[in-house]
């Protein structure tokens, strides 16, 4: 089998690019070891972000264990819910999760589940510890997807461009081979090949600009769980354009509509509306909020006001007070009553009272005196 990988607009030639490689004897697919790497990755970012904030790293450890574990049977049985006639005639084979078949949608409501019941018990907030966590899903994101470029899946119709992405027909399954694929078949030295669109580079950069923009919002949030709403409107944003071009589509069951882009337009319009609203009445009670602070402080500014006017009235009405006292004390009081005219008064009646008994001895004298003349 060919296992070459090019793109003719860049003029790359890949000459071998394997699947899987081996270790003791057991497989190992490219695929599986990059998905486990972003987690790692993904997992090791946010536990020093948690650690950075001053929160708990192992309550998000935690958090990661078990959301990994529910976001794997989620995303398994999601998948065979509406692939149901794959497996109807051997459910086991929904166990065998190495023959691929999951729907990244079911991973997410599964992982969601399990980290609303681990939050629960331990008393946690899910949309706190949320805002974090999906930064790792988007690190997880940016380096998986590129196991699809190995696996040769996950590609887009046919086109011809500078991205184009050239890939033998017999490396990829038939049933991602649509008409148009093979009416634009390309020999490539005796071997036929498919000119499709690398969607897994396209959605790993989408991821990667998300993750930068919602990094630079993180301190900037108004209310917890909006980091974990803005991840779920950009990624659907993305995968709702990117899931167009896709050709491995899983529909709802007897229609053509496909389930990813139905979810990724209703997770975009939904989160976005959300945001838009909580963040608007934010907005609208910080404003009601600084109007009760300035009234409140106009109020306190006036009754300090009151009391120094009040203060200042109080001490003006006691100087005219101590003023009018000592004027009243001042007109009152006479020359002649001071202590030193009050002995000089006193003498000077003595003197005139102790002169009336000589004028009556004066005059006994003369009524005397002219008794003997006669």
């Amino acid at each position: 089998m060919d296992m070459s990988i090019r793109f003719p607009g860049l003029k790359l030639i890949l000459d071998y690019v394997p699947k899987s490689f081996e270790i003791f004897g057991f497989e190992i697919t490219i695929y599986g070891v990059l998905i486990a790497v972003g987690m790692l990755l993904g997992i090791f970012f946010v536990v020093l972000e948690a650690r950075r904030n001053h929160e708990e790293p192992d309550a998000y450890l935690d958090l990661a264990i078990i959301t990994l574990i529910t976001g794997v049977i989620g995303a398994r049985l999601l998948y065979a819910a509406f692939s149901w006639s794959l497996y109807k005639n051997d459910p086991g084979q929904i166990l065998n999760v190495r023959s691929g078949g999951m729907l990244f949608y079911g991973g997410l409501l599964g992982g969601v589940l399990g980290g609303i019941v681990y939050c629960r018990i331990r008393k946690k907030s899910f949309w706190k510890m949320a805002d974090l966590a999906c930064m790792g899903i988007l690190i997880g994101q940016i380096i998986g997807k590129w196991g699809s470029f190995f696996n040769r899946e996950s590609f887009g119709e046919y086109v011809d461009n500078i991205l184009s992405m050239q890939l033998p027909l017999t490396a990829v399954r038939a049933g991602e081979v649509t008409t148009t694929m093979r009416e634009n078949l390309q020999m490539v030295d005796g071997v036929s090949c498919i000119l499709v669109q690398p969607l897994f580079l396209y959605e790993s950069l989408w991821c990667l600009l998300v993750l930068m923009l919602l990094m630079m919002h993180l301190r900037r949030r108004v209310f917890q769980g909006e980091i974990f709403l803005r991840y779920l409107a950009g990624y659907g944003l993305g995968r709702f354009v990117i899931q167009w071009m896709r050709t491995d589509k899983v529909f709802f069951p007897g229609t053509e509509i496909d389930v990813s882009l139905v979810i990724s337009g209703v997770l975009f319009v939904l989160c976005t509306v959300i945001v838009t609203v909580k963040i608007v009445m934010a907005k609208k009670r910080d404003r009601v909020r600084k109007r009760r602070i300035e009234k409140d402080y106009q109020a306190e500014q006036q009754a300090a006001e009151q009391r120094k006017n009040a203060t200042e009235n109080l001490e003006t009405e006691t100087v005219q007070g101590e003023k009018y006292e000592s004027e009243q004390n001042t007109n009152t009081a006479e020359p002649g009553d001071s202590p030193e005219s009050i002995p000089s008064a006193a003498i000077a009646g003595g003197t005139e009272e102790s002169g009336q008994p000589d004028q009556k001895q004066e005059r006994s004298s003369e009524e005397s005196g002219s008794q003997s003349e006669s």
